[in-house]
């Protein structure tokens, strides 16, 4: 049941995102081209999510889910190297591809030689990141 939960849920972000234009790479670049031809749906499609899911954060304090034992643990809200060098990178790569994970895994399901070599680029840099972090800094806890 909760394979198929997954799925669903997995299924419906990915829709979301379709009809949303978010796999759109020129939308995305849009939406940061302040001074040229800005698009602010992304304000709109970040709302319709932020909103519902800090309101569904809100509905489980104090309750059990149905599929597990608890609900993940917020994290901690501690602002460091780590999070402002990803914020960063994750940034920049989402301005200069216009694509984040979420839409380009979206954007597989209709073609396109682009969203494949951001993919492959992505899962590249995943693995290859705790070694390079090992490497640069040795005191660097994995997460």
């Amino acid at each position: 049941m909760r394979v198929f939960v997954s799925f669903v849920a997995g299924s419906t972000f990915g829709l979301g995102l379709l009809i949303s234009g978010m796999t759109d790479t020129t939308k995305v670049q849009g939406w940061l081209d302040v001074f040229g031809n800005w698009d602010p749906t992304l304000a709109f499609v970040m709302g319709g999510a932020i909103i519902p899911m800090a309101i569904a954060w809100a509905y489980t304090v104090g309750r059990k889910p149905v599929l597990a034992d608890a609900f993940p643990t917020p994290p901690e809200p501690k602002v460091g190297r780590n999070l402002v060098l990803g914020s960063t990178l994750f940034g920049m790569g989402w301005g200069l591809a216009g694509l984040c994970p979420g839409p380009a895994i979206a954007s597989l399901g209709y073609g396109g030689i682009g969203g494949v070599i951001f993919l492959l680029a992505m899962v590249a840099g995943m693995v290859v990141t705790p070694g390079l972090r090992r490497r640069l800094d040795p005191s660097a806890v994995a997460v």
